[in-house]
């Protein structure tokens, strides 16, 4: 954030009454808690610096699909941070957040992005390496379920992506990734569910999941419990984020909320990104974390499936490809 946006931060917010003592209440998805707590409390002391102002951020997690429909249903959030647009959309359509959400912040509102790979048991027992050994028979993987997250979509995207980048046909893509879906033993409700499956559980060979979650699971189990793959082809991820008008013209935080999203764009947001690895917008921070992100295709949601939206309609709503190809087990 430069200096005169943080001074007219600070001037807003010294001006505001209604800043003294305001919580805001982020609600996001599944695998972010870990990072959103340290950007919490950077954004607090940001705040607090900057301002003088005391304020205290709230947070909510579970798969990104069903936080939406919670917030729709009238969970007060103040900002949404999700990781996938159609979930801020549903909430668009819903009349919760702006109908130009996307144009409220720069980079199509999202700050960050992520990208999904493969974590395995350490050693790599099984020699996972790329998407063709997922669909091998006796190999079982761990994934979100694509109706209830947005984990699960990007991992059936990156999937579908693959076979086309590779120069295989629609069609063709629908049979790999019915095959991939053959060898999952159970769908997970969201992220954080899968990283549970897959290793309080004991359930699979490989969990699909956002790059992030590596450093998630060392944190909780224990550096060592599982390897990350990259695979040589995968899908950008991008996490946007919206305010929530319908709570803060109630409670008046509109102000803030808006701080806290701009927050997760200065150097100093995006350095937490980073150190989460979740990929940072900022190229100076990118290339100072360039050892965590490894280099491989990434390919664009808009290069196979037009937008999430389209996506949305063709694999994921009822009736569509992912009905189509997993049988519940």
């Amino acid at each position: 954030m430069n200096a005169i946006k943080t001074l007219l931060l600070a001037l807003a917010l010294a001006a505001s009454p209604l800043a003294q003592s305001q919580t805001l209440l982020n609600v996001s998805y599944d695998v972010a808690r870990e990072f959103y707590k340290d950007f919490n409390a950077a954004f607090v002391a940001h705040i607090k610096k900057t301002s003088g102002k005391d304020v205290k951020v709230d947070q909510s997690h579970a798969g990104s699909s069903a936080q939406a429909r919670a917030v729709a249903d009238g969970l007060e959030a103040d900002v949404v941070t999700m990781n996938t647009t159609t979930d801020i959309e549903f909430l668009a359509e819903k009349g919760v957040v702006a109908k130009d959400w996307v144009k409220k912040f720069p980079n199509n509102a999202a700050p960050t992005s992520s990208t999904m790979l493969f974590l395995v048991r350490n050693g790599n027992p099984k020699g996972i390496k790329d998407w063709d050994d997922l669909i091998k028979p006796g190999i079982q993987v761990v994934v979100v379920n694509p109706k209830t997250g947005g984990n699960g979509r990007m991992a059936y995207l990156a999937a579908w992506s693959y076979v086309r980048k590779k120069g295989g046909t629609d069609a063709q893509a629908a049979e790999f990734v019915g095959k991939l879906y053959k060898n999952v033993p159970v769908l997970a409700r969201g992220g954080r569910d899968a990283t549970a499956v897959f290793l309080q559980r004991n359930i699979g060979d490989v969990l699909v999941t956002f790059e992030s979650e590596v450093l998630s699971v060392d944190r909780e189990f224990g550096a060592g419990k599982v390897d990350a793959i990259h695979p040589s082809i995968s899908i950008i991820a991008e996490n946007p984020v919206a305010v929530v008008e319908r709570t803060v013209a109630k409670k008046g935080t509109g102000e803030l909320a808006k701080a806290y999203l701009d927050f997760l764009y200065s150097e100093e947001g995006q350095e937490v990104a980073a150190k989460h690895a979740i990929r940072p917008r900022s190229a100076v921070v990118q290339k100072k974390y360039a050892s965590v992100f490894k280099p491989l295709i990434l390919v664009p949601v808009s290069e196979y499936f037009g937008s999430l939206a389209e996506a949305q309609k063709v694999h994921f709503n009822d009736g569509g490809q992912f009905d189509k190809l997993y049988t519940v087990k």
